[in-house]
């Protein structure tokens, strides 16, 4: 997996108004967790482009005034209009043990359905795994080559070696759906059919009720 390096700088005051005024400087307030303590700095916005705005995994080298740490970002928090940074959690790792990570998927293949004219959904961005950092891929690839119509690749159907996979087994990474157009196509065809039928059978109403009661043979 590759590395980022991000250079950070500690902070002496962690009030909210200095939380504001560092990020109108364009920086970012973080917090570097594990290893039994617990270090607050803030770090420049542009740094943080090929960690977060990415489809890979990566680990980061973190160098806080000159302290070193090897570290995997572990939630970070967007303002809900601007989408600016608003503060980065950091997760401090060592080789012999083992960490949760969110990894991401790349669908690998053409699947059956789509030539049929089905369409191939995503269903999940990424899968939260268990194991050693040496272990952990940028990207975990799901071969979709085998899927058809309404079948989908689920977390159980997944074996990294060196990984174990933390969503449930039933969930579905992606799956191949019919068209919403193939859908409505398909309802506005059986519509006259059973309009046809309704109608027919509605006619041989009337037509019964047009006739009269029959006599029976051998009365008067």
């Amino acid at each position: 997996m590759k590395t980022v390096e991000i250079v950070g700088y500690k902070r002496a005051n962690l009030g909210k108004s200095e939380s504001k005024r560092l990020r109108e400087e364009g920086h970012v307030p973080c917090v570097l967790y594990g290893g039994g303590q617990q270090v607050h700095f803030y770090a420049p916005m542009i740094l943080f482009r090929e960690l977060v705005y990415t489809n890979e995994a990566h680990f980061v080298h973190l160098n806080i005034e000159g302290d070193e740490y090897q570290a995997i970002l572990q939630e970070v928090q967007f303002h809900p209009v601007s989408e600016i940074i608003l503060h980065a959690d950091f997760l401090r790792i060592e080789e012999n043990r083992k960490i949760k990570m969110n990894i991401p998927v790349r669908l690998v293949g053409r699947a059956k359905g789509v030539d049929k004219g089905g369409l191939l959904v995503r269903k999940r961005a990424s899968l939260k795994v268990y194991g050693y950092p040496n272990d952990m891929p940028d990207h975990i690839d799901v071969d979709v080559t085998e899927l058809d119509f309404h079948h989908a690749v689920k977390v159980g159907d997944m074996n990294v070696p060196g990984l174990e996979f933390l969503d449930p087994k039933q969930s579905a990474i992606a799956a191949v759906e019919v068209p919403r157009a193939a859908k409505m196509a398909a309802e506005a065809a059986a519509a006259p059919a059973e309009g046809t039928e309704a109608t027919t059978a509605a006619s041989g109403a009337e037509a019964k009720k047009a006739e009269g009661p029959k006599k029976e043979e051998g009365k008067k």
